[in-house]
């Protein structure tokens, strides 16, 4: 019993830093993920490097962004950090 009561910190410790740090993290994850899958031709993004561009072209793990200046680039899927909305 007393090793119980021991632990019980060190196991509060480990609770707290999963409801506010690993879970977040995960959901974070999920969501960026979710979006990454749903792209499609047409849409508004921001690269992870901060490049703004419009899909251009769509492959199973690629995207081809076309710029302003109508140069086009072949970037990961991953890549994509943000879908702007289209208002």
């Amino acid at each position: 019993m007393q090793t119980l009561v021991g632990l019980l910190p060190i196991i509060l410790m480990f609770v707290i830093f999963y409801f506010l740090l690993i879970r977040p993290q995960q959901k974070k994850q999920k969501k960026v993920q979710q979006m990454q899958t749903e792209l499609q031709k047409g849409d508004r993004i921001i690269t992870i490097g901060g490049l703004h561009g419009t899909i251009h072209a769509i492959e199973e793990n690629a995207i081809v962004i076309a710029i302003q200046d109508g140069t086009q680039m072949k970037f990961d899927r991953s890549s994509v950090r943000e879908k702007l909305n289209q208002d």
